[in-house]
Parts: C-alpha cells; sequence; structure tokens
C-alpha cells in the first residue's frame, strides 16, 4: 500500500533551500518516491490550517517512507532543511 508524506514548510532562505532540494531529488528517486504536490498556489476552503508552502511525496510503502526518512541520507540533508526553513510532517497510508 502506498504512503505520502506531507509537508507544510515555511522557507526562510530560499537559496539554501533550493540546495537541500537538489540533493535531496537523488536520493527520493533512489528511495522508489515521487513528487505529487510541490509547493504550487493553494487555497484553504474550511477550517483555519493555514499552510505556507505544501509538499506531498509518494512512496511505494509506509515502510519505505520510514526508511527513507529516519535513513542517513536524509537524515544528514534534514540538517541542510532545518537551518533555511521549519516544516511539519506527518506520514500517512494510501487506501
Amino acid at each position: 500500500m502506498a504512503a505520502y508524506i506531507v509537508f507544510d514548510v515555511e522557507i526562510r532562505d530560499m537559496a539554501r533551500y533550493q540546495d537541500f532540494m537538489t540533493a535531496v531529488k537523488p536520493a527520493l528517486e533512489t528511495a522508489g518516491a515521487r513528487y505529487l504536490v510541490r509547493g504550487g498556489p493553494h487555497e484553504v476552503y474550511e477550517g483555519d490550517w493555514s499552510p505556507r508552502r505544501l509538499v506531498i511525496l509518494e512512496f511505494p510503502s509506509k515502510q519505505a517512507a520510514e526508511a527513507f526518512y529516519h535513513g542517513p541520507v536524509y537524515q544528514g540533508l534534514k540538517s541542510i532543511r532545518d537551518e533555511c526553513s521549519s516544516a511539519n510532517l506527518v506520514i500517512v497510508e494510501g487506501v
């Protein structure tokens, strides 16, 4: 069953965030993931959630998503992401 990582990201330094994005893309491809949403325009229709930049990634399984997130490659890149942005993140299984 596919699983999805949903990020709500606030970027403080776009140039440095681009460094992160350039490095994370091949790591995602190696993990079998693909972008479904990457920062396009959005509009809130209900509730009080005010997302900043939305990113949705699809992984082949929850285990693959968790292995990627907790793995050494992403954890190394996460330090770059953390210095230039902050995020809320969830992993959710599909149906």
